[in-house]
């Protein structure tokens, strides 16, 4: 028997690779990150990278008003990360998620996971509400952090 279109859609889109990505952004002396697992390569000239943020979290605001958002590679198994960027909340709700947490800034003054072993700082360029649960965001890559064993 065949699924339904929108079923088999859904089970072929779960299928795209994914990874896990701490998604940070900083205004003035406000922060907020979110985990955000579809990010793609978006253009080469100049380099884009595209992005679907959960709607309604704290890390909205901030990237509207900072123009700017890093995206930082985690360890999708580092609980203490995935735990510490899995909340909504607004950055003055509750304790700081990077206190505790070696954080630097490039280009954009996003905040940076230091033990990443991939960054990418990035202005943004366009942002889409998609009228879904996810909102989509594209940064043109203006500086990088690439360490490799």
């Amino acid at each position: 028997m065949t699924e339904p279109n929108e079923q088999l859609a859904r089970r072929a889109v779960a299928r795209l690779p994914s990874m896990t990505f701490v998604m940070t952004s900083g205004y003035e002396n406000d922060r907020a990150g979110t985990l955000v697992h579809w990010v793609s390569r978006a253009a080469d000239e100049p380099p884009l990278v595209s992005v679907a943020v959960p709607k309604g979290h704290a890390i909205e605001p901030l990237i509207r008003d900072s123009r700017a958002f890093a995206l930082c590679v985690i360890d999708p198994e580092d609980r203490r990360l995935r735990g510490a960027f899995a909340h909504a909340c607004a950055p003055d709700e509750r304790s700081d998620p990077f206190d505790s947490l070696e954080v630097r800034a490039l280009t954009t003054g996003s905040p940076v996971l230091a033990r990443s072993p991939l960054v990418l700082d990035c202005e943004v360029v366009r942002h889409f509400d998609l009228e879904a649960d996810h909102e989509f965001y594209v940064g043109q890559v203006v500086n990088a952090i690439l360490k490799i064993d």
